[in-house]
């Protein structure tokens, strides 16, 4: 399925880009299931689908028989004359190629289901004329009483059965149309001999009808399941085939929700952002008693209680944007040369006070030596924020918070957040990482939150291709891990570039050390 554009969704086409496709694949699983079940389209699929396979195998195998025919009528020249044996083998090529034409226009046919009864009579007929043609041989043969000939004509029939149980196994009416010429010519053949002779060849040629009968069955049941197989894998092609599309619709129309979300969003965005800056602005006037103290000393917490909403609000918003962006693949990474250790530190300044409040210690331990990396600045703080006011947000009173920067194992650079809250069940972390998502011991123990740091920190992280860890035990704690890439550490970017120079360098002096030698020696 193509990708669908916020123009096509807008004009309402996302629905007819795959319905025909979706209509075809439909059908096509019909006429699968059609032969794997009970129904009464079963036998009618099957008997098409054998003679199909009857059709194919004789196209196949017609040229190869001519070729036969021609050497057999070759050999019994050497018992019949040349006329008769020209007029047996044109009436043989004849009926090898009327039963290819048939199988060739039942092989091209638009629609043979309507008509498979007349196309089955045909291939009947045309099989039967082949084996009356090879049954000639007997007739043409016995003119000449030499017992080599009746040998050499009873092998070419036991051959020509075989080739015939093979050939035709597909369809049981063809092979007897085949074998009963073929059948009624050997017995003519064995002819009045001695009782003992004719006693043995009888049983010798009965039981050798029987294997070809037996074999021609046993091909036939072989045909039946390869056709049952290969419905079914039709059938799961096409069920997978349905799927897909299924899911190809599921996500054209999550694509067209995304962008009517972010659509909203964009649009209430600046409607409410409007009114809250007004809401904001007057209500810190009037919390700053600006032009003159309140009346009455109630309205001056109102007006704080007003302010202190509003900010709230603000942040909720400006955080569903932020989420809806990074989630959309829309947030814009301004990357600059920045130090993890001085935005954590300003961080745990701005939130310190905070945690003195609460009665929180916080210990920092950020190696000075870190170089800087390449990232955005404001999504690093954003990154630091959410979880130092997490940290802090679930830690009781009484309780620490530990901040650790530093390197990583494969070069790159951290910092962690450890506190001693009450942690989280490890069946709820999950859901504390999704959107909105809050677990059961945070709802009785913590503040107020839209469960929205967490999934916006993730984000941020996996957009500068790093990696977000969380570990947590119930009543232990938690500790939330950020790592940065190498690829982003400034230094390490300056000894790969470093290291790539040096090798242009000793490429260019291998080179030049080459030119040297060539002009010495010459």
């Amino acid at each position: 399925m193509s990708e669908v554009t916020a123009e096509m969704i807008e004009n309402g086409r996302g629905d007819l880009l795959g319905a025909a496709r979706r209509r075809r694949m439909t059908q096509e699983l019909r006429n699968a299931r059609h032969v794997l079940t009970n129904d009464p389209d079963r036998e009618a699929a099957q008997t098409l689908g054998l003679m199909r396979l009857f059709a194919q195998t004789n196209r196949d195998a017609s040229p190869a028989m001519g070729l036969v025919a021609l050497t057999v009528g070759v050999a019994a020249t050497l018992w019949v004359p040349t006329p008769y044996v020209i007029a047996w083998t044109s009436s043989v090529c004849l009926a090898l190629a009327l039963l290819l034409w048939f199988s060739i226009q039942f092989l091209a046919a638009g629609a043979p289901e309507k008509s498979a009864r007349l196309w089955r009579t045909k291939l009947v007929v045309a099989q039967t004329l082949v084996g009356v043609s090879w049954a000639f041989l007997v007739a043409m043969l016995l003119r000449s009483h030499d017992e080599q000939a009746r040998t050499f004509v009873l092998v070419v029939l036991m051959m020509i059965a075989a080739m015939t149980a093979m050939v035709a196994s597909a369809l049981p009416s063809a092979v007897a149309g085949g074998l009963a010429p073929v059948t009624a010519a050997t017995m003519l053949v064995i002819g009045p001999t001695g009782f003992l002779q004719t006693a043995v060849s009888t049983a010798l040629s009965v039981i050798i009808l029987i294997y070809f009968v037996l074999l021609a069955n046993r091909l036939h049941r072989s045909s039946i399941n390869g056709l049952y197989f290969q419905a079914e894998k039709d059938s799961l092609i096409a069920e997978l085939e349905q799927a897909k599309l299924n899911s190809d619709e599921a996500r054209r129309r999550a694509e067209e929700a995304s962008l009517a979300k972010s659509r909203f969003l964009a649009s209430m965005s600046h409607e409410l952002r409007t009114p809250l800056n007004a809401i904001l602005g007057f209500s810190e006037v009037m919390k700053a008693e600006l032009f003159g103290k309140h009346v009455v000393t109630a309205y001056k917490d109102y007006a704080g209680d007003i302010h202190g909403s509003g900010q709230h609000l603000l942040a909720l918003i400006n955080e569903i944007l932020d989420l809806s962006r990074v989630e959309a693949g829309r947030y814009e990474l301004r990357e600059e040369s920045v130090a993890i250790g001085h935005v954590v530190g300003d961080c745990i300044r701005l939130l310190s006070m905070r945690a003195r409040n609460r009665g929180i210690e916080t210990s920092t331990e950020i190696d000075k030596a870190l170089p800087r990396i390449w990232a955005d600045e404001r999504a690093v703080r954003q990154i630091a924020l959410n979880l130092l006011s997490n940290a802090i947000k679930f830690t009781p009173t009484g309780g620490s918070i530990a901040i650790k920067a530093g390197w990583t194992d494969n070069g790159g650079q951290y910092f962690s957040v450890r506190d001693t809250g009450p942690g989280i069940p490890e069946d709820e972390i999950p859901t504390v990482l999704a959107t909105f998502g809050r677990g059961s011991l945070a709802l009785k123990n913590a503040e107020e939150g839209t469960g929205l740091g967490l999934p916006i920190v993730k984000g941020l992280v996996e957009l500068h291709g790093g990696e977000f860890k969380l570990e947590s035990k119930v009543r232990e704690g938690t500790i939330v891990t950020v790592s940065f890439p190498p690829e982003r550490v400034i230094d390490a970017l300056s000894k790969i570039d470093a290291q790539q120079e040096t090798e242009v360098e000793t490429a260019g002096e291998s080179r030049r050390a080459r030119r040297w030698r060539r002009r010495a020696a010459a």
